[in-house]
């Protein structure tokens, strides 16, 4: 009916509707996500491109022959370095274009693969349009992304070299192998002789190289009588049938085009995990942990999985969609083995993924058969950089990624507390209000946050003097019980005349340009607005003065910053962000960086949060929603704006555990649902498994309605009291794995495979998970009505129930339901743990920072456990001068142990103020879950510690009912940061 009516409408009125549209446009991005806003493959040219040049590559079966080769006379290899050139084949009449090729061996036993262009190494092309972006292929990557790992292994050697290959031996005891071959060009990876990872297996390797564009003749002028007739014949084509060249020179999105000054030069690779049928990573996407499929069929995606930061407003869940960040980690897993590939380039990529299984034996009939998991790399512009690892476990390939990007930064200890949001607080009496009945109803929270409102006019380093006449007064209500304030901050800055940040922004030079060379002016909150260029270091000090104290009024100590839209999100540009022929600092196009533009300016803020006033060095907080590989460094993400549904609360988890596999783990989601209503259940059981994300915080949008934890009824505003006050007890669990994270790259909730990577029937589980190494194993209620949970076990070792220390009759290799009615959470505790808790309730983590501990002992089969605590003062970097406390404890049959976990000698460490206040923090109780028939009769224990003995009580509960035998050991005394040994004599 509406089509019908439309046509009667007047050209003017028609007019006017399309103008209202295009208005309508330029102030929102929508109320849900629009397909259309955003390419698929196929109107992306260069990823259409690459999956032709796929798919005759694989209808030519054996006959395709890549143009790529490596004439061995190019090669050589000289400590830890083949170095080569690749000559690619261009036309039939054999020339060719040269693509240098570096493969380097590093210490760590990673291997790194990079081809570049020759031609565009020495700038010998030529730029259309006279614009001004650089000739070369973007190559500072590496400059954000890699901060160590690169030392090359002179000790890799050549264990065989001919005409047509050359074979290279490194990694630990020279485990590892390189098989590369000259013709056609591809290279091997071996384990202990067993290949794993194959570059370019399929030939499907497609560097497009520079060329100049050949503008077609114009067609002669016809005589008179040829007018509208047909043209007899076509003009010969310039290039191959096979080749469409209708995206090479210029691309049109959704009203906007693409200049393309360099024409076409994208860059495409296949890499095989031979043997591997799970693959895992690339996040981030709303969709499974172990990745589809992309080439359709049952269950599979169509589509390729897309890397391209954007504003997706709604997102919808299983999808290869692009959604706010972009990390090109994956890691494929199979029985006892791990290996990984990270694809380091930041410009807009696609991966596509398909499986095949394959047996030696066609009669084996499925026996000895294994799967390829076959992968298609694409990316728009610059260098093909891989770097390859091969494990063998989850832990080596965790470690060995966060040695080159970096491993998640120790955080500010508040931040893993409770943070209360919405968009918006209205005032500073409301912020007030909030925090004076989350107090009254006992409920713990350390943070709330002020999303765009609070600002003059969306002016960012401003306040709406109107709303927030106090800004100060507020602060210090929040610092009285030790809790912090949240601000967002936007790289868009409003262009308007007497607004200072924009006034200095446009006199400095420091904003973002367009292909002409003139300040970017696109649209997003503010109206018209203009974009820091954080890659300019000139812009990233000046954008760290005005985060002083004294610049940013009303800010205090207590304040930390929120960066929202920096994929950059623009209202009015293509798919919602800037246009790719955009220039940045060093005349890169934006298409080059177009992934880590958001991390540049995570980066800044961080930078600016490190000392805002003279003296000051402390951890900033900052939290970012666009992010790339090397952001885990800077602070947390989130999962952007989902949805109040049951449906967002399930996806959350192997989102969040994405991340974490990632080496970006400090993540979470919006705990509720951003847009929409939740209803009471449905919030509950959100708060409950939010109080298991590493980044807890609640959110709702501005048209949701108020859902602060005090406003629910009864019984739902206890449950979540109780979820959030779960959380609390276990922070310093929590800050310990953070600890463990900020060492060596460990993820701070670990999916089955990370854990078991022996056992296979784990390897698809995304729906719980075990906390650091506290043996924690959670399982979510994620759906509505449920009142059991079905969890799968993966070990031998015995669990218990944590509420009520039930052992449970677990099997390995199978499903226990487990009892989980509305205010129960699944949380079960696996032999062999010992973890910290603090049990006295408090109003926030500040008040909590010296407070005794709590150790509870999950007892193994064996009669052992063992665990650790980190703990430091939890905002300045004194850690970094032995400033922290690290303990190691150990239950061997009836002792049970706490040393230093690094052995040093806790005694000759000058102690700072921290450490001298915490030497009145002690053990208050012990709790052995599972404790052993023969304490039963025990009513004492001896603690010996610091050259004194002394006899403490011991309550021994016998197994029952189900329940296991538990003691508690009480009013221990022993110091936090002393040795003791606790005997039951």
């Amino acid at each position: 009916m509406a089509g019908a009516g439309t046509s009667q409408l007047s050209p003017r009125w028609v007019a006017f509707l399309c103008l209202f549209t295009v208005l309508c446009s330029l102030f929102t991005p929508g109320v849900s996500v629009k397909h259309n806003d955003f390419k698929q493959c196929h109107q992306s040219g260069f990823c259409k491109r690459n999956r032709a040049y796929a798919d005759n590559a694989v209808s030519l079966g054996n006959s395709w022959q890549t143009p790529y080769k490596i004439p061995s006379e190019l090669a050589s290899f000289k400590d830890g370095q083949l170095r080569a050139t690749i000559l690619k084949t261009i036309d039939d009449q054999g020339n060719t274009v040269r693509l240098p090729i570096t493969v380097s061996f590093l210490k760590s036993g990673t291997a790194r693969v990079t081809v570049d262009e020759e031609k565009r190494q020495q700038k010998d092309i030529e730029i259309r349009h006279n614009s001004g972006a650089r000739k070369e292929r973007y190559n500072e990557a590496e400059k954000w992304s890699i901060v160590g790992g690169l030392d090359i292994d002179t000790e890799a050697k050549v264990s065989h070299e001919s005409k047509t290959e050359i074979k290279i031996q490194y990694g630990p005891n020279l485990s590892f192998e390189a098989d590369i071959n000259y013709e056609p060009y591809s290279i091997e990876f071996k384990r202990d002789g067993v290949a794993h990872i194959k570059l370019n297996d399929r030939g499907l390797m497609n560097m497009e190289h520079w060329r100049p564009k050949i503008e077609k003749p114009a067609p002669p002028e016809k005589t008179e009588g040829e007018e509208g007739q047909e043209e007899k014949k076509e003009e010969t084509p310039e290039v191959a049938p096979s080749e469409d060249e209708s995206t090479w020179w210029e691309e049109t999105f959704g009203g906007n085009t693409d200049s393309k000054p360099r024409g076409p030069e994208s860059v495409a690779l296949d890499i095989t995990f031979l043997g591997y049928e799970h693959v895992y990573g690339i996040p981030e996407h709303a969709g499974p942990l172990s990745l589809k499929e992309t080439r359709g069929g049952e269950g599979n995606y169509a589509e390729p999985y897309r890397l391209y930061n954007a504003d997706v407003f709604e997102y919808i869940l299983d999808s290869p969609m692009t959604l706010y960040g972009a990390i090109p980690f994956m890691q494929a897993q199979r029985k006892d083995s791990t290996v990984g590939v990270f694809w380091l380039n930041a410009a807009e990529t696609w991966i596509d993924i398909t499986k095949a299984r394959e047996a030696k034996n066609p009669l084996a009939l499925g026996i000895g058969a294994k799967t390829n998991t076959h992968t298609h790399w694409m990316s728009e512009a610059g260098l093909m950089d891989v770097f390859v690892f091969l494990g063998p476990t989850p832990r080596d390939i965790s470690k060995s990624y966060a040695e080159l990007t970096g491993t998640t930064a120790l955080p500010q200890e508040f931040s893993i507390g409770y943070h209360q949001c919405r968009w918006n607080y209205v005032s500073d009496d409301d912020v007030k209000e909030v925090d004076r009945k989350m107090d009254r109803y006992h409920i713990p929270y350390d943070v709330i946050w002020l999303d765009i409102e609070y600002t003059d006019d969306k002016k960012y380093f401003t306040w709406d003097n109107d709303m927030f006449k106090d800004p100060i007064g507020m602060g210090k209500h929040l610092d009285v019980h030790g809790r912090k304030l949240v601000t967002i901050i936007d790289p868009h800055i409003k262009n308007v005349a007497g607004y200072h940040v924009s006034d200095e922004l446009k006199s400095k030079g420091l904003a973002v340009k367009n292909k002409d060379g003139n300040d970017f002016d696109g649209w997003c909150w503010p109206g018209s607005s203009h974009w820091v260029d954080a890659f300019n270091p000139a812009a990233i000090k000046w954008w760290s003065s005005l985060f002083n104290y004294d610049k940013f009024k009303g800010t205090m100590e207590n304040t930390f910053i929120w960066n929202d839209m920096n994929e950059p999100s623009v209202f009015n540009g293509p798919e919602v962000t800037m246009p790719k022929d955009n220039l940045h600092y060093g005349n890169w196009e934006h298409r080059d960086i177009h992934n880590v533009n958001g991390m540049t300016f995570h980066n800044a803020t961080y930078e600016a949060m490190l000392s805002r006033k003279k003296g000051e060095l402390r951890r900033p907080f900052v939290l970012t929603r666009s992010f790339f590989a090397g952001s885990q460094r800077l602070g947390a993400m989130w999962t952007g704006d989902n949805q109040a549904s049951w449906e967002h609360l399930g996806a959350a988890m192997p989102m969040i555990l994405a991340q974490g596999i990632s080496g970006f783990p400090f993540a979470g989601a919006d705990v509720g649902g951003f847009f929409g209503n939740p209803e009471l259940e449905l919030q509950s059981r959100w708060y409950q498994a939010g109080a298991f994300y590493p980044f807890f915080r609640g959110h709702a949008h501005i048209d949701a309605r108020r859902r602060e934890p005090f406003l629910l009824a009864e019984p739902y505003r206890s449950i979540i009291t109780s979820a959030l006050r779960l959380r609390y007890s276990l922070l310093p669990a929590w800050y310990t794995a953070f600890y463990h994270a900020n060492r060596d790259g460990s993820p701070i909730i670990r999916p089955l495979y990370w854990t078991h990577p022996s056992e296979e029937g784990g390897f698809d589980i995304d729906d719980q998970f075990f906390v650091g190494e506290t043996g924690l194993l959670v399982k979510p209620v994620v759906e509505k009505d449920k009142t059991t949970a079905d969890i799968y076990i993966p070990d031998d070792e015995v669990y218990y129930d944590y509420f009520s220390y039930k052992k449970l009759p677990t099997t390995k290799g199978k499903y226990l339901t487990v009892e989980a009615p509305i205010e129960a959470i699944p949380l079960l505790m696996r032999g062999g743990h010992i973890f910290p808790r603090r049990d006295t309730p408090r109003r926030s983590s500040q008040l909590m920072k010296f407070d005794d501990y709590t150790l509870v002992v999950a007892v193994s089969k064996n009669g052992q456990a063992e665990g650790e605590l980190y703990v430091d003062d939890g905002d300045s970097f004194d850690y970094e001068k032995g400033q922290y406390i690290h303990r190691k404890f150990k239950l061997e049959g009836s002792t049970l142990t706490s040393t230093d976990a690094e052995g040093r000698d806790v005694e000759s460490i000058k102690e700072g103020p921290w450490l001298q206040k915490m030497r009145n923090v002690s053990v208050d109780r012990i709790i052995i879950v599972g404790a052993p028939s023969s304490w039963a009769n025990k009513k004492e224990v001896v603690v010996e510690s610091e050259g004194k003995k002394t006899s403490v009580p011991l309550d021994y509960h016998k197994a029952e009912g189900g329940r296991a035998a538990f003691a508690i050991i009480r009013r221990v005394g022993a110091r936090i940061g002393a040795d003791w040994t606790v005997t039951v004599a």
